[in-house]
């Protein structure tokens, strides 16, 4: 997604030459298709985090009452997700009219938006991909997680 607005922002800055639409055009595509891969990535880490923080905040859970536990902590934060998510059509479209009505142009909300997704990576690799992260055993096949997803 960085490289996708580092794009756009490029071929804004070269409009008019030849060949400048087709690289935004591509670039943007690109941004649309990471951005639907990033938002299914989110939405499948949390049933993973929960199945692991869940036995280990609540000890006492065994079984179907453990599994069951998982279920709700993951249903409400997705739900609570969705819910953040969401926003993001308004605050989009917002943005780039804000950026457009006081520099002329979107480019400013493009530069937000990247410093946006590097925080994203920035905090994701620390939290959960690093060594000794929370998912870093799972996603290099050393781990499962400690309950199956639910059907």
């Amino acid at each position: 997604m960085i490289a996708a607005v580092f794009g756009v922002i490029f071929f804004l800055g070269i409009k008019e030459s030849p060949g400048a639409f087709w690289g935004f055009f591509a670039c943007f595509m690109a941004l649309f298709l990471l951005t639907g891969i990033g938002n299914a990535s989110t939405f499948q880490m949390i049933p993973v985090i929960m199945g692991r923080e869940v036995p280990r905040l609540m000890p006492e859970l065994k079984g179907t009452a453990l599994q069951r536990q998982t279920d709700r902590e993951s249903a409400a934060i997705i739900a609570f997700t969705s819910a953040i998510a969401a926003y993001g059509a308004f605050f989009i479209p917002k943005a780039y009219g804000t950026s457009i009505s006081m520099t002329g142009g979107p480019v400013a909300a493009l530069w937000g938006f990247l410093a946006f997704y590097v925080a994203c990576l920035v905090l994701t690799f620390f939290y959960y991909t690093r060594p000794g992260g929370l998912l870093h055993a799972i996603e290099h096949g050393r781990g499962e997680p400690r309950l199956a997803p639910a059907h």
